[in-house]
């Protein structure tokens, strides 16, 4: 799917990290990838992200929207014309702007659930519930501070390691229903900028799922945040799904 550039600032982005077995990863992935893995972990997260100023690049700020927005990623690698790469599979996508759930895998990459998001962000403090339709229980509820360093039982062992470990994995894969089309979409900054978030209480509908993630297979690892980043959004070329 092709889609001129898009660009605005990502006002704030929480990324959410788990460390979990590799088999476990491998098993829910499309053949065309296989976990990143770091120190013996997989890394899997929630990638929460305020979008401010969105608009086709060219246009005026005046005329973008804003939105919440929520991906469930995989951090993935794969071989292309003998290198390899790096990125996420997304199996789930969520916002809270209509028109990104009518644009989303139609004339965007990525399909959209529409939910909604409560959120609090005041004085380093961050909180942030969000309620999907198809779902009871909250998909993801968090509260979390900004904090100076990473967790001591983090598998990264330092922040900049975590930084660049997401920063190599910009590209971004999803499903698409009723195909076998993998839709990819290109994250590039002006800047790359992480601190660190200390997460007190996470939740996860897809995380907490022991039907896909068995008991002792997965725990959080570490929080990071994202301030006020301008940013472009790219196509990336369509892969097929394969069978693992």
């Amino acid at each position: 799917m092709k889609i001129p550039t898009i660009t605005g600032v990502i006002r704030r982005r929480a990324l959410l990290n788990y460390r979990v077995d590799p088999d476990v990863v491998t098993a829910v992935l499309p053949g065309n990838f296989r976990p990143h893995v770091v120190n013996g972990n997989a890394i899997a997260g929630i990638c929460l992200i305020r979008l401010e100023n969105i608009r086709p690049k060219g246009m005026p700020a005046m005329v973008g929207i804003s939105s919440e927005n929520s991906a469930h990623r995989i951090g993935v690698e794969w071989d292309d014309d003998g290198q390899v790469k790096h990125g996420v599979f997304v199996p789930r996508r969520d916002t809270d702007s209509q028109l990104n759930a009518l644009a989303g895998g139609r004339i965007f990459p990525g399909v959209h659930h529409l939910s909604q998001f409560d959120v609090m962000d005041v004085n380093g403090n961050v909180a942030m519930t969000v309620q999907a339709k198809d779902f009871d229980s909250p998909l993801v509820k968090f509260t979390a501070h900004e904090a100076d360093q990473l967790p001591d039982d983090s598998v990264f062992h330092s922040l900049a390691e975590s930084s660049a470990f997401f920063e190599q994995g910009c590209i971004g894969y999803s499903s698409c229903p009723g195909s076998r089309k993998l839709d990819g979409l290109l994250l590039k900054t002006e800047k790359w900028e992480v601190t660190p978030l200390d997460v007190q209480a996470i939740q996860s509908v897809y995380f907490d799922d022991r039907s896909i993630f068995p008991e002792g297979s997965i725990s959080f690892d570490h929080g990071l945040l994202m301030r006020d980043i301008p940013h472009e959004w790219h196509s990336e070329p369509e892969m097929e799904a394969a069978e693992r």
